[in-house]
């Protein structure tokens, strides 16, 4: 499996709070089967998470990746961030002072659960025109789409691709997100799993349970696309591949 969203970086963000805590999350993921990790720190979250990607950052990842080997611990690392989507996304990206994932065109975006939804689009579609392609961080936590599901349709036709959290359909975050999340998966508008992780066994880096619901709810083929090939084919850089997706019109 390849998780593409994880708080594993040590003392960065909300997340793993030092090195012992980030050697246990990824050998937690490693024996869960996750064989690529993407470090997706939050950042350029104003005044929260000022993170970017300068010196200082690639001292934290390379302290990581050292240990990791270290360690022993059988997983691939690669570089991403969880980057809040402010106006000037697209000027970052465009600079490079924020991380894509793997170093592609694809970026991990999130915004405020409360968010504008014209605004939103407003940013994805600026992005886009720059060359970068967005996959969105848990959508089914936004209130303003699970108020309007027919956004999600529209941002998946669109190109754009959604990332669900492992705990979001299992329950993990309340019964609205777990629907919203049930609703996205049965019209195929999901492009990739990932854990959110932040810790050892909270929001863990621990992927199996997620592994057997999808197998058991929607089979083999699902669990490939979802947790191993559109996964795979972001970290390259390469288009993303889907079910036929079912507006909720």
């Amino acid at each position: 499996m390849i998780d593409l969203h994880t708080h594993v970086l040590p003392g960065i963000d909300d997340g793993s709070t030092d090195m012992d805590m980030s050697m246990e999350m990824l050998f937690i993921a490693a024996e869960s089967g996750v064989e690529t990790l993407v470090t997706t720190p939050h950042c350029n979250i104003p005044g929260e998470f000022d993170n970017y990607a300068d010196k200082e950052m690639e001292l934290l990842w390379n302290g990581l990746e050292q240990e990791r080997e270290r360690a022993g611990i059988p997983i691939r690392l690669c570089r991403g961030m969880e980057i809040f989507a402010t106006p000037d996304l697209p000027e970052l990206l465009s600079e490079e002072r924020v991380w894509t994932l793997n170093g592609t065109n694809y970026f991990l975006t999130e915004f405020a659960f409360d968010e504008d939804p014209e605004y939103c689009w407003r940013i994805l579609e600026e992005c886009e025109s720059q060359g970068f392609r967005p996959i969105i961080a848990h959508p089914e936590r936004y209130f303003f789409l699970q108020d309007d599901l027919q956004i999600a349709y529209e941002w998946c036709t669109a190109g754009y691709g959604l990332q669900l959290n492992k705990g979001s359909p299992l329950g993990r975050f309340g019964p609205e997100v777990q629907q919203t999340a049930i609703e996205l998966l049965n019209h195929g508008l999901i492009a990739c799993v990932a854990s959110d992780a932040h810790y050892p066994h909270r929001r863990s880096t621990y992927m199996g349970e997620i592994r057997r619901f999808l197998e058991e709810t929607y089979g083999e083929d699902c669990l490939y696309l979802l947790l191993e090939e559109n996964p795979a084919r972001i970290l390259r850089g390469d288009n993303l591949l889907g079910v036929e997706p079912i507006p909720f019109l």
